[in-house]
């Protein structure tokens, strides 16, 4: 996290020096004033409004990863939107020379890579002796994948796993996921699954992604919005203001889906695709939750939070609550995640454009209508 620089004010300083002419009576003294010229200062660039501290994210990543098998189990979440981002390049019949992972996590993107599309083995006709077709895994369409991340021991968590040696991989820790460090025009694709809502300045990311990207290439990205845990957020505002009489912020804040396709745009970004997509994960109880979203590193890294952790009564009420009020019949609770996935192609003269405006010749008012 950069520390904002306030600007420094150039202020012209008026040197006032008094002279006297003659020491006589008849002498009157007289004041001249001398201006200097003052020095010429670059004001710096408007502060971004810091909404997370991205070294507690870091440290809450880290501390993650170091339980290498509690953070495997913990990547359900993270792998299947993973699969689900990489299977809208089944709709993009291209070929990557050059891809980046923006917020690989444990590279999650690359081992949906190297794995078989739920789609290539569909069930064979039982009639049919034919084998069903084979479809190699989307890591052959891929030239060099490089994956970067903050914290290196989650991103080099799974380095000794098989899916290294199917794709043609590059690790490489990114001190700063806010500031790309890459040429412009560099990249044929750039994917990112489940690591930009914790940007703090998320149209000043979008706009470097587009920048890295060459001409008439995609950005496709999954992140986490609106509504994602809205149980566990009423809840515990419930359990806090029973207990403690006030709220304090245990959620971190999201973006929603009506936001993603303006920042895209506003990033210079074309033929924009936005959809949602809610998974509901059950659980025995909302300490299994937490404990989860911790093994994640999905913690609250909000700079306005409370420190230290939430106190028993708290937790107890907030259990009780969950479950009135959106508990399964099975006595476990139910957790929604909703997920924004974003496509976005870099401005290209080659790009297909929309006809002008009044030149359809079917009116679809009477399309409609014969219906």
């Amino acid at each position: 996290m950069h520390r904002s620089l306030l600007p420094r004010l150039a202020v012209p300083r008026t040197s006032i020096s008094r002279s006297i002419i003659s020491k006589s009576k008849s002498a009157t003294p007289t004041t001249t004033t001398t201006t200097r010229r003052p020095y010429a200062f670059q004001a710096a660039a408007p502060p971004i409004h810091q909404v997370f501290n991205r070294r507690t994210k870091w440290m809450q990543k880290e501390r993650a990863a170091a339980d290498v098998e509690g953070s495997r189990v913990a990547d359900y979440l993270k792998d299947e939107v993973a699969m689900r981002l990489v299977d809208r390049l089944h709709d993009i019949k291209r070929t990557y020379a050059q891809v980046l992972d923006l917020g690989a996590n444990a590279c999650n993107i690359a081992h949906a890579l190297t794995r078989p599309s739920a789609d290539a083995y569909p069930s064979p006709d039982p009639d049919s002796s034919l084998p069903p077709p084979v479809t190699e895994p989307l890591a052959s369409r891929i030239g060099h994948l490089l994956a970067v991340d903050s914290s290196s021991t989650l991103l080099h968590r799974d380095a000794d796993l098989p899916f290294n040696s199917q794709i043609n991989l590059t690790r490489q820790v990114l001190p700063d996921e806010e500031t790309l460090p890459f040429d412009a025009n560099t990249f044929d694709l750039v994917l990112s699954s489940l690591s930009m809502h914790w940007i703090n300045d998320l149209p000043g990311a979008l706009a470097q992604i587009n920048n890295i990207l060459k001409p008439d290439c995609a950005f496709i990205g999954a992140m986490f919005g609106g509504d994602t845990l809205f149980e566990l957020r009423t809840s515990l505002q419930l359990a806090e203001q029973e207990r403690r009489g006030g709220i304090s912020p245990h959620v971190s804040p999201l973006a929603d889906v009506r936001d993603i396709g303006g920042l895209l745009q506003r990033a210079g970004f074309k033929m924009l695709t936005v959809d949602v997509d809610d998974i509901v994960v059950d659980y025995p109880n909302t300490l299994a939750l937490m404990q989860d979203l911790q093994a994640m590193g999905e913690s609250n890294a909000v700079l306005g939070r409370e420190m230290g952790p939430i106190r028993r009564d708290v937790l107890l009420a907030n259990d009780a609550i969950y479950r009135a009020l959106h508990g399964n019949e099975d006595g476990s609770i139910p957790a929604t995640f909703r997920m924004i996935y974003m496509i976005g192609w870099k401005e290209s003269k080659d790009q297909p454009q929309p006809l002008p405006r009044g030149s359809g010749e079917i009116s679809l008012k009477d399309v409609l209508e014969k219906k």
